[in-house]
């Protein structure tokens, strides 16, 4: 993955859901860029070094990047308020979707591009975010989940996706266990979406993040492999995407 050579350290940008104040950190290209967008969600916690590495990655890329806020003021939680917050949104998959649209709401305006021109990635909690955002039927050009869970509340509804979806889990993630990719696989095909799964054999949950190695969690570890494969795919995944779809807009 690129690092941050030419797109600062991000600018906060402030936006709302609802009475929610949000504040999520903008990172432009330091030249022109390409004129799309991508919307980068959290883990649990909140904006961390990962996400903000993400983001910039995407910057240097040519993309303007909002790593957004889904809990609220831009601050990190953690422990307990963190579980709750977390639990507050699985449960009611409607919030979770209006929350992260606001993020892409703000980044459109940002960035001054329409959907064809946007696409969403998340990682852990972000993952499921995004996933979301694509079932409840969002305008955008694409999705990606890091390690998110795969399972919903509220599945997909035949020919409600409109966004690509690709996702990517490690085979030995105890949050995201074989009977839950099966069933998101299901609820794809069903659904009649465009959609791709990659399972890397050795992943644990957290892969794509060196800083989880330092929590010595039974759950999570950082796999350099499965990371370095997973940012390769979605840069293919993005490109296809964006291409189909101007495609599309063009012949529509």
């Amino acid at each position: 993955m690129a690092g941050n050579s030419g797109s600062g350290n991000g600018q906060p940008l402030a936006y709302a859901d609802r009475e929610t104040a949000l504040t999520g950190v903008l990172f432009r290209p330091a030249g022109a860029g390409n004129g799309r967008a991508i919307l980068v969600v959290h883990e649990a916690d909140g904006i961390g070094g990962n996400v903000r590495r993400r983001a910039a990655a995407l910057a240097d890329a040519g993309y303007v990047a909002l790593a957004a806020d889904l809990h609220g003021a831009g601050a990190p939680l953690e422990g307990a308020e963190m579980q709750a917050a977390v639990e507050r949104f699985r449960v009611d998959p409607d919030r979770l979707r209006r929350r992260t649209a606001a993020g892409l709401d703000a980044l459109s305006e940002a960035a001054a591009v329409g959907p064809s021109a946007i696409a969403a990635i998340g990682y852990c909690f972000g993952g499921l975010a995004v996933l979301e955002l694509a079932r409840s039927g969002a305008d955008l050009c694409a999705v990606a989940s890091f390690h998110g869970l795969l399972t919903t509340a509220a599945p997909a509804h035949p020919g409600a996706v409109r966004a690509r979806i690709a996702a990517f889990t490690g085979a030995r993630d105890p949050l995201v266990p074989p009977a839950d990719v099966a069933a998101f696989q299901a609820e794809m095909t069903a659904a009649d979406a465009d959609w791709q799964l990659h399972v890397y054999g050795r992943a644990w949950h957290s892969f794509t993040n060196p800083a989880v190695d330092g929590l010595n969690g039974p759950r999570m570890r950082y796999d350099a492999r499965a990371d370095a494969a997973s940012w390769a795919a979605l840069t293919t995944f993005l490109d296809a995407s964006f291409a189909a779809r101007a495609r599309s807009v063009t012949s529509g």
